[in-house]
């Protein structure tokens, strides 16, 4: 058990690291062993997230402190067991490994979250969950935009092709 001077600390020192995180997501983790919760930990810790169990009520004083959209606190959210995943340099990555994860161990559930200053629902994280990672999307629209400008320099060569080509039958028949 520890006193209120620890318990003080732990929301400053909880209170700064959420100012800090690019995202946050809180999930639901009853029913994840020990062994399950490390190994999450360990997904989490090499996309740059961290995985935090906190009680509830520290986690609100820890929230409000930081100025944490008041949705993501409202009453109804901070029941159960909770536990907050707070987001590294990509807001996205910790989503998808949750939302991987649960997938196969069934837990943890997801409850809320904030993804690039964007409050967002369960709803919303499980759609965010499925995406493919920032990479991916970044080639995909690359390569959207170089298919197009290949069409057009296609397109655009075309009629210079067709008039060197009469040219070329012109120019054989002077001969």
């Amino acid at each position: 058990m520890i006193n209120k001077q620890q318990k003080i600390s732990l929301v400053e020192g909880l209170s700064k690291d959420l100012e800090a995180a690019k995202g946050l997501v809180l999930v639901n983790f009853a029913g994840m062993g020990v062994k399950t919760q490390q190994d999450l930990k360990k997904r989490l810790k090499e996309a740059g997230a961290t995985f935090v169990v906190v009680k509830n009520t520290l986690l609100k004083k820890a929230a409000e402190a930081a100025k944490i959209d008041v949705k993501v606190i409202e009453g109804s959210i901070l029941t159960g067991q909770t536990a907050l995943v707070i987001a590294g340099e990509d807001s996205l990555a910790p989503v998808q490994i949750i939302g991987k994860f649960a997938k196969e161990f069934t837990v943890p559930k997801m409850k809320v979250g904030i993804v690039e200053g964007l409050f967002q629902d369960k709803d919303a994280l499980e759609m965010l969950s499925k995406l493919p990672n920032r990479d991916v999307l970044l080639s995909q629209v690359l390569g959207s935009l170089m298919g197009n400008l290949y069409g057009l320099v296609a397109t655009l060569k075309g009629p210079g092709q067709k008039l060197v080509y009469v040219l070329n039958q012109k120019v054989g028949d002077y001969k």
